[in-house]
């Protein structure tokens, strides 16, 4: 059983609870299979931010509740509408993936059931995937008449390349979570239900790491892609920040004592 410290809350659209240094996000609209309405964007956004800025956490893992991840958007709350209208809606997801991206600790999705359309995307947009074997991939933005969100293109291309992106996108398809880890969509098969447990046990060896080098990563990580040549300067510019911390100081120490280092994120 997975024990946390922090009760849920009935009625939020997104859970926290926290695991030590670990923050479970758990998408909470199970009569919809999690599916992202406006005010999930906005729940969903916070939770990150929050989670980013408190120094206490080190690791967030992002999960659904009553074993699904994420549906999708949720259909029942799209019509038509002006640019004016759909920009807010637009910039909300979108809001959700630049908290992952541009906050300084790794962000693990655990998924279970349907991860279909801003599910697949949402599932991307985090730092590792541990899926079930019998979870669904899906894009499916076509069948709504929409080209895809939460940055599915830059993350789907970056993990599968360029030619077999366009192809899930044109020809979406159903993808065990097997079949999506073979084409490089998730990190890690587990046997079905495993998946929290699972992405929580590497949350935890993630938590050990050095937290301002792990902030240095998703920095470089985040200005990908660039020119190969401007990361070189991204790179020191990193390494200079780093080789000043105390955490530099501790992990030389440590390899000297042949002991395990104690980061501090100083």
């Amino acid at each position: 059983m997975v024990d946390m410290s922090n009760d849920e809350v009935p009625g939020e659209v997104v859970l926290t609870r926290d695991r030590g240094p670990i923050r479970v996000l758990t998408l909470n609209r199970p009569h919809r299979k999690n599916a992202i309405d406006l005010p999930l964007r906005y729940a969903l956004a916070e939770r990150l931010e929050e989670a980013m800025a408190d120094i206490d956490i080190r690791v967030i893992v992002l999960t659904g509740a009553a074993g699904t991840f994420c549906s999708g958007g949720d259909i029942s709350t799209m019509s038509r509408q002006s640019p004016e209208s759909a920009r807010p809606r637009a910039e909300a997801a979108q809001r959700v993936v630049r908290a992952i991206w541009t906050g300084g600790k790794p962000v693990i999705a655990a998924v279970e059931g349907a991860a279909y359309g801003a599910g697949t995307s949402l599932a991307l947009a985090c730092d590792r995937v541990v899926t079930a074997a019998d979870a669904v991939f899906s894009t499916a933005f076509t069948g709504v008449g929409l080209a895809g969100d939460m940055g599915i293109f830059a993350s789907l291309p970056a993990r599968v390349g360029p030619a077999r992106a366009k192809q899930l996108m044109l020809l979406p398809e159903k993808l065990s979570g097997e079949h999506a880890c073979r084409l490089g969509m998730a990190d890690l098969v587990v046997e079905p239900g495993q998946a929290l447990e699972r992405a929580l046990r590497d949350a935890e060896a993630m938590a050990t790491a050095p937290p301002l080098a792990v902030a240095a990563m998703k920095s470089l990580w985040e200005r990908w892609p660039a020119r190969p040549v401007d990361v070189l300067g991204y790179e020191v510019e990193a390494q200079v920040r780093l080789f000043g911390s105390e955490d530099f100081a501790e992990g030389v120490e440590a390899f000297r004592q042949r002991r395990t280092p104690r980061f501090v994120g100083k």
